[in-house]
């Protein structure tokens, strides 16, 4: 038994409550939601979801829902095959089924007085760290607002060398960029096995996963339905993105009606755990795996307002340095050019040279196109203090 395993013989009353997480992101597949049969909404059981997302909601927590199923709604109103689409068909089918998906998930939670928004992401989405940055964003302002993105791969424009394929390792990856605290895997079976249960008669659950590990990952077995894309194999990959990143993940049994809120009654389940958390995380990749591209000079008040943990707004900036994009890591430098911190820069170099030292409220003015009142927001930011290295230094955009 590997060391991951051993470690999860803690009791279950170790184990975190719902309560205490402040961003939780749910994935729902479509063999969940979708009826095989009927191929339509299972919509007593998206009710009794829609009700646990609208507690958690009330408790204070921020709720984001990643959904599968525009693929599998559209296939029925257009007639096609259920399964092995060409490439064309899915998506025209994902063109049809995300109309229907997200008027679906717009009526269950407006009946629950939540407002639903719907952002449709590709690989590049997350990967290219400029349209990371916009998609965090959006995601963001949207939380702030109290509403629940519901997010889905764009199957529309999605090909099958530039796409995820699976929502397991999709929501693993908002999970990180929208810095949840938790990732609720629902699956059609109620956790991670010793082995594949259909072929294993005394395979048993595993509780607790401390660490994944290769006996974590030979566990994994393939899909178990038709409609779904992804498999334990996805799920294991998607914990490994996620408890990187700070985030807690489990799998859990979603094909009984309420089956977010029965997680509160120790029922069997899989957690991955982290000794981490999405800040931290996030921090350390800033410090630490990111060529800074330029430097942003700041006065004494800038100064003081950064180390009291707040964003750094244009106003403050008296030098830009470099020729840097939005997305890329700059250091944040002091009136002596003593290095401060370091940061993901909201603007390109020559839009940080038009607003620096201004108003933000001028930026619309400045640039022609409103924009972020931060020019290196505090959530992207990392402060000096061992962490940055003091002989860090940038050259005409090198360091």
């Amino acid at each position: 038994m590997s060391v991951a395993i051993q470690a999860a013989a803690a009791p279950s009353a170790t184990l975190p409550s719902l309560k205490t997480f402040r961003r939780i992101v749910i994935k729902v597949g479509s063999s969940l939601l979708i009826d095989r049969e009927q191929g339509c909404v299972r919509r007593s059981w998206l009710v009794s979801l829609a009700q646990d997302i609208a507690d958690l909601h009330a408790q204070g927590s921020d709720l984001l829902v990643v959904s599968s199923g525009s693929i599998a709604l559209g296939r029925t109103v257009l007639g096609l095959p259920g399964r092995d689409l060409k490439l064309e068909d899915s998506q025209a089918a994902a063109a049809v089924g995300q109309i229907a998906l997200a008027r679906i998930w717009a009526e269950v939670l407006a009946d629950r007085k939540i407002t639903a928004g719907q952002i449709l992401v590709t690989l590049g989405d997350t990967e290219e760290r400029q349209r990371y940055l916009n998609a965090r964003a959006t995601i963001g302002r949207l939380l702030d607002l109290r509403a629940v993105p519901v997010i889905n791969e764009n199957d529309t424009v999605a090909t099958n060398e530039i796409r995820y394929g699976d929502n397991d390792r999709l929501a693993a990856r908002v999970a990180t960029m929208a810095s949840a605290d938790l990732l609720i895997l629902l699956s059609d079976v109620p956790g991670l096995y010793t082995a594949p249960p259909a072929e294993n008669p005394e395979a048993e659950l595993v509780p607790v996963v401390a660490r994944v590990d290769e006996t974590i990952e030979a566990m994994a077995g393939g899909g178990a339905s038709p409609l779904s894309r992804g498999g334990m194999r996805t799920k294991i990959e998607a914990a490994k993105i996620a408890t990187t990143g700070g985030t807690q993940m489990l799998i859990a049994d979603g094909r009984v009606e309420h089956p977010v809120s029965r997680l509160n009654a120790s029922v069997p389940c899989t957690w991955f755990l982290t000794g981490s958390n999405p800040v931290t995380a996030r921090k350390k990749w800033i410090a630490g795996s990111l060529e800074p591209r330029g430097a942003l000079h700041v006065d004494a008040g800038a100064a003081k307002a950064i180390a009291n943990g707040k964003s750094l707004l244009p106003a403050g900036v008296t030098r830009v340095e470099g020729n840097f994009t939005s997305g890329d890591c700059v250091l944040i430098r002091d009136a002596r050019a003593a290095d401060i911190g370091r940061g993901l820069v909201g603007y390109d170099a020559s839009e940080a040279v038009l607003i620096a030292g201004r108003n933000s409220q001028d930026i619309l003015r400045l640039l022609g196109t409103p924009g972020r009142a931060a020019i290196v927001h505090r959530d992207d930011m990392v402060v000096a203090g061992g962490q940055i290295a003091a002989t860090a230094r940038v050259t005409n955009g090198k360091s």
